[in-house]
């Protein structure tokens, strides 16, 4: 009895494990009545996608009655994350959405703030980049960019999200690698891949590199070509990866989601609990095929674990490309 009334409760504040299962079959009940998913970027980039694709899918499972979401962009999330730890301290029914662009960030920007501020909750997706060009562009193909770059870094501007961020990091390495250094990037931040896109598209920018499902449409569409991907496998056949290319770089996107530092152990159990019963949806396993999103599930304490050795890992990578 006591398992049910607290089930039954308008925010939810049982521990992950006593998800409860009558003949095998999870129950139906919603959650949560009210679910606030905060957002540290502008809307249109990967972590809004994100976020709006969990409002989809609590909804059509019927996992939480109402969701409201909040955009506070700048900076990596860097200009957001105060924002919720100050405003979410006693809201047990808040996320944050973010992910790896944040780590490089809070490092690149000296922020006193960052990941290892907030609860983790689960980390959800990966997602490789692309590094796309308009269709006119005299650079046909990765070869092309890679020449140019080597020449004068500096003359190709390269539109990505924020400073220090993933697509940062990536250019810095391709400088790397080609015997250049990060420092003489020409590279433009923006707040997320939608500002990125557009950047691009009105040829602002020589290049740009975000996630697949920012740029894909477009490039399907031909309004962009894309050069290469940032992962360990083409996207298309025609989409070489920078492995292929002989520069020794994969860096994919993740994104997760975090929790007030400042709520109980069991609250912060419970929003494991919700992103768990989520994940094991058909909803969401048909939602990651369409966005072109990899499986990334890591919950509670073991995506604790991965951001301690993300942090560490990508402050060594930014030290070593001067980015730090």
């Amino acid at each position: 009895m006591t398992r049910r009334r607290h089930l039954l409760k308008a925010t939810l504040t049982l521990p992950a494990a006593a998800l409860l299962l009558r003949g095998g079959q999870a129950e139906a009940e919603a959650l949560y009545s009210m679910l606030r998913l905060f957002i540290p970027a502008n809307p249109g980039g990967g972590w809004d996608g994100l976020g709006r694709a969990i409002e989809q899918v609590v909804r059509r499972a019927g996992l939480a009655g109402n969701v409201q979401v909040e955009n506070v962009g700048g900076a990596g999330g860097t200009v957001g994350l105060p924002r919720f730890l100050a405003q979410y301290r006693n809201r047990p029914e808040g996320l944050m959405v973010a992910g790896s662009v944040m780590v490089g960030a809070s490092i690149a920007n000296k922020s006193p703030m960052g990941v290892l501020d907030v609860a983790p909750v689960a980390r959800l997706t990966e997602e490789v980049s692309v590094i796309v060009v308009p269709p006119d562009s005299p650079i046909q193909d990765l070869q092309g960019l890679l020449a140019r770059l080597k020449e004068n870094p500096g003359a190709v501007s390269v539109a990505g999200g924020s400073a220090g961020g993933t697509e940062h990091i990536t250019l810095g390495l391709m400088l790397k690698a080609l015997g250049r250094s990060a420092r003489e990037a020409s590279y433009v931040a923006f707040s997320g891949g939608g500002p990125a896109q557009a950047a691009v598209l009105g040829g602002q920018v020589v290049a740009a590199i975000s996630g697949i499902s920012e740029f894909g449409e477009q490039v399907r569409a031909g309004r962009l070509r894309a050069l290469a991907t940032t992962g360990e496998r083409r996207a298309g056949p025609d989409v070489t990866t920078l492995k292929e290319a002989g520069l020794d770089i994969a860096m994919p996107t993740w994104r997760g989601v975090f929790a007030a530092p400042t709520l109980s152990a069991e609250q912060k159990a419970a929003l494991v609990t919700l992103m768990a019963r989520m994940h094991a949806t058909p909803e969401w396993k048909e939602l990651l095929a369409q966005r072109g999103w990899d499986d990334a599930w890591l919950p509670g304490d073991e995506f604790g674990a991965f951001l301690k050795r993300e942090v560490t890992d990508t402050t060594a990578v930014l030290k070593e490309i001067g980015l730090a």
